[in-house]
């Protein structure tokens, strides 16, 4: 196994219209040393601005859920973080991103590093045709490891609380799993290769009450090692599961802004802003 640096993060084992005024201003304890900075973002797809100006402090070792309508950017958003978006024909960004004060469109950025340490789950589950094992040990291998493999596949499993159910089957495809546990198998795929900041793309939307339940848990006890960003329509489980809630919305040219950003209880119980409480309230949306 290639020689690993100093440990910086713990084994995986160890896991348990223009905007209102202050709307992009990020709360105080998000802009403490955040994971990622975000500084009048705008995207666009070809000839057609899909994010506008959008400025946020994404706090870390928190979930931090980005709510609102539909087509209002929060993928495209997300998915700038780490520039999944340059695979997109047209797609370009204005503004700046920063992970752990980096720009991630810096020449010196090595897009796949960043991939690598920004870590993506997405809407759908995404098994690979492999199996079990061997889903968890793709990035591993693709990373250059050679030994020790098995260990890694075990504590990434159980830091997905998948461990329990898979460990007799492992040889069995990933995609003979229930729909709840590929999610769970992809989040282990994800954190088996040791990133810094997860973000997931609606991971609950095709999943039943139960399994549903099950990851917002696992993301409860990720964040001890990890910064969470996710995308939800659900406004129960951006409630639930997150610490900071950021409600993005259309202006009149579709483009999506801030409305609002805060603590997700302050966000839910107190919005500042009569959109907010009218989203968070189900009157539109």
């Amino acid at each position: 196994m290639n020689e690993r640096e100093p440990v910086t993060k713990p084994s995986v084992s160890q896991i348990g219209a223009s905007a209102p005024s202050g709307a992009t201003e990020a709360t105080s304890a998000s802009s403490t040393n955040p994971a990622l900075l975000l500084e009048n973002v705008s995207c666009w797809y070809g000839g057609f601005r899909a994010v506008r100006e959008v400025s946020l402090a994404i706090p870390r070792n928190k979930v931090t859920a980005l709510i609102g309508p539909s087509g209002c950017g929060k993928s495209t958003l997300l998915r700038s973080i780490n520039r999944m978006n340059d695979l997109v024909p047209g797609f370009r960004m204005e503004g700046e991103i920063a992970f752990e004060g980096t720009s991630v469109h810096s020449r010196a950025t090595d897009v796949i590093d960043l991939r690598r340490r920004v870590g993506m789950v997405f809407q759908k589950p995404n098994p690979f045709p492999k199996s079990i094992f061997e889903n968890v040990a793709f990035g591993l291998r693709l990373l250059g490891e050679t030994t020790g493999i098995d260990a890694l596949v075990e504590e990434s499993l159980r830091a997905a609380a998948l461990w329990d159910e898979v460990k007799d089957k492992l040889d069995q495809p990933g995609l003979s799993l229930s729909g709840g546990q590929q999610q769970r198998l992809c989040i282990a795929r994800a954190i088996a290769i040791r990133p810094e900041v997860i973000l997931m793309d609606e991971p609950c939307s095709a999943l039943d009450p139960k399994s549903t339940l099950q990851i917002e848990e696992l993301m409860r006890k990720l964040i001890r090692d990890y910064t969470i960003v996710i995308v939800t329509h659900n406004m129960q489980q951006a409630a639930r599961a997150s610490d900071y809630t950021v409600f993005l919305t259309m202006g009149d040219d579709r483009a999506g802004y801030v409305v609002e950003q805060g603590e997700t209880g302050k966000i839910f119980t107190a919005p500042q802003q009569q959109l907010t409480a009218d989203y968070v309230s189900g009157r539109f949306g």
